[in-house]
């Protein structure tokens, strides 16, 4: 997914620098590409690998190589948590890793890539919803975005209405676009380790530890062959794990610190045009009317969102 692995839950941004260097774009153009690419990733994998077990497996491992990563480079002071921290932590590596994520990997055993990650886009118009519905008044540019934005995810919903795709598969994406967004708001309002490393690798390990419960809840296990799942599925695997949820995050972090908030908030509308391209590229997913046409309504209302967003 990527959409961040936790966004909402880095560490408050300094005021960034005038200049944007070589290395901004750099880490940025890491953000733009391998998030965008991870919706095309978890498509490759769950072809051969059930769904809930390898998120779990994906998180599992990205969170427990971030804390060796954490206490290699800070120490391991630096992995201390509070008990009120670490319930925190746990709190919203379930809602992020567990449901926003997990849902998108159930989802795409039966949604194209490129769909899930335009329906995935809306997350900053359910974050403004969040803030409305707890007294925050968002500018009437701002509404006029989130209301373009729910324009655009009523056409994206048609290919579930008429068959083209399962709904139900259609629904949960927008269901883990609603979890990822109320764990983002959560993370702004809670108490998380100090550390925003240490704090993402807890996240990962709860929510990935969260996912292998509910695989072996479904029952995943029983029909577990390791024999069938392929060499691109564990390519893609290892792909999540190492750039998905280390590398892009480390760049998406060091990024809130070291460029303008607006250039790294482009993220938000550049991922789904590149899932998209992925996805009809690589996978030959088809780009009917109701995916361009909303995904186009839904990029264009996020970048209204944004960029009022950003001014404030």
């Amino acid at each position: 997914m990527h959409t961040s692995e936790t966004a909402g839950s880095g560490p408050a941004p300094r005021s960034a620098p005038r200049g944007v260097g070589g290395a901004v774009w750099t880490a940025l153009a890491l953000v733009y590409v391998v998030w965008g690419s991870t919706y095309l990733a978890i498509r490759v994998v769950v072809r051969t690998m059930p769904p809930f077990l390898s998120a779990g497996a994906r998180f599992i491992t990205a969170g427990l190589l971030l804390l060796c990563l954490v206490a290699w480079r800070y120490g391991p002071g630096a992995l201390r948590a509070t008990r009120t921290q670490a319930g925190s932590a746990v709190l919203v590596g379930l809602l992020l890793v567990l449901g926003g994520n997990g849902l998108v990997v159930l989802a795409e055993t039966s949604v194209p890539s490129g769909l899930a990650a335009l329906l995935i886009a809306a997350v900053p118009m359910w974050l403004v919803v969040l803030r409305s519905a707890t007294g925050d008044r968002p500018p009437l540019r701002t509404l006029g975005g989130v209301l373009l934005g729910f324009g655009g995810l009523a056409v994206l919903t048609v290919p579930g209405i008429s068959g083209e795709v399962r709904l139900s598969g259609v629904v949960l994406v927008i269901v883990a676009a609603v979890l990822w967004s109320l764990g983002s708001f959560s993370a702004s309002k809670l108490s998380l380790p100090d550390n925003p490393f240490a704090g993402s690798g807890y996240q990962m390990l709860a929510g990935g530890a969260g996912g292998i419960a509910v695989g072996l809840l479904r029952g995943e296990h029983r029909s577990l062959d390791w024999g069938a799942f392929s060499t691109a599925s564990w390519l893609a695997l290892g792909y999540l794990v190492v750039f998905g949820s280390l590398i892009a995050f480390t760049a998406y972090v060091w990024l809130l610190q070291a460029a303008p908030l607006s250039l790294v908030a482009t993220y938000a509308y550049v991922n789904p045009v590149v899932a998209v391209a992925l996805g009809a590229l690589i996978l030959d997913e088809a780009l009917t009317v109701p995916i361009l046409v909303g995904g186009a309504i839904v990029v264009v209302a996020v970048c209204v969102i944004v960029s009022t967003e950003r001014r404030r």
